[in-house]
């Protein structure tokens, strides 16, 4: 979903597949392998043939694919894996992470999908609702946790959330702001039992993000509105194991490892 977009979200992801599968491989002898696909770039899209899919951020508006092929492309797979497991033992899993997630609440009418007045970047709290502290994708995770958050998008209105599914629940909102006359973001969402996806950026790293960090448009962004505390108080974090190092290193094995048990079962 990058659009051809340098970014460090690929490079994460692609890392934790390949930590994963040597894991898999020592660890059970199962012998995984994974594909990219270019949607809206190139307007590849997976066939049915996968068992687990994880569908990555943008950038750009959630609303850029409204009546494009790329985007009917995407809800379709959606459509074709839910159906799939429904009517199958050998359930297919997906994560979708930042502008997928959106695109995914549009889809499922999960809330209102709107622009931030202010662009969100930086390492921020995240807190468990009690479905959240239950799920399987944040166990060994405290409460709150903290991890990359990188977005001008959000999906607000949680206390009215009209799913197209009876199983999907909301796992995780934004840190409530008591001074600010806002609506929380929703910040995790489980669809169906089966699809998940996250607001915030679960393959970050602290490599990554600080060579984000360091860039003079994003410094320059978070002193704005953050003020050069918070800044500095980012870059230090940065080196705190029990923040987005711990986070990226538990919720995408925990997907992982949901799926892959799944299925050996089946």
């Amino acid at each position: 979903m990058n659009n051809g977009a340098p970014n460090q979200g690929m490079r994460g992801i692609q890392e934790i597949l390949l930590r994963y599968k040597e894991h898999c491989q020592e660890d059970t002898g199962i012998d995984m392998s994974f594909e990219i696909f270019d949607l809206r770039q190139k307007g590849e899209i997976p066939s049915l043939s996968f068992d687990i899919y994880i569908s990555s951020g943008g950038p750009g508006s959630p609303y850029d694919g409204e009546g494009q092929k790329w985007e009917n492309d995407f809800f379709d797979l959606l459509n074709a894996i839910e159906a799939h497991n429904l009517s199958s033992d050998h359930k297919k899993h997906v994560f979708l992470i930042c502008h997928s997630f959106q695109m995914a609440c549009r889809k499922y009418n999960a809330g209102k999908v709107v622009r931030r007045r202010s662009t969100a970047f930086g390492i921020f709290p995240v807190f468990l609702t009690e479905e959240g502290e239950e799920d399987v994708i944040f166990n060994g995770l405290p409460n709150p946790f903290y991890t990359v958050d990188s977005r001008d998008w959000q999906v607000i209105n949680p206390d009215d959330l009209a799913f197209s599914n009876s199983d999907a629940t909301v796992l995780a909102l934004e840190k409530e702001r008591p001074h600010v006359d806002l609506e929380r973001c929703v910040m995790s969402v489980r669809f169906t039992k089966e699809i998940v996806g996250t607001q915030f950026h679960p393959e970050a790293d602290p490599v990554g993000m600080k060579m984000y960090l360091l860039r003079d448009d994003k410094k320059n962004a978070i002193v704005e509105n953050h003020g050069e505390h918070k800044y500095n108080d980012m870059l230090l974090s940065l080196d705190n194991p029990n923040k987005i190092k711990l986070t990226q290193s538990i919720i995408l094995p925990n997907f992982l490892n949901e799926a892959v048990n799944a299925l050996q079962e089946a």
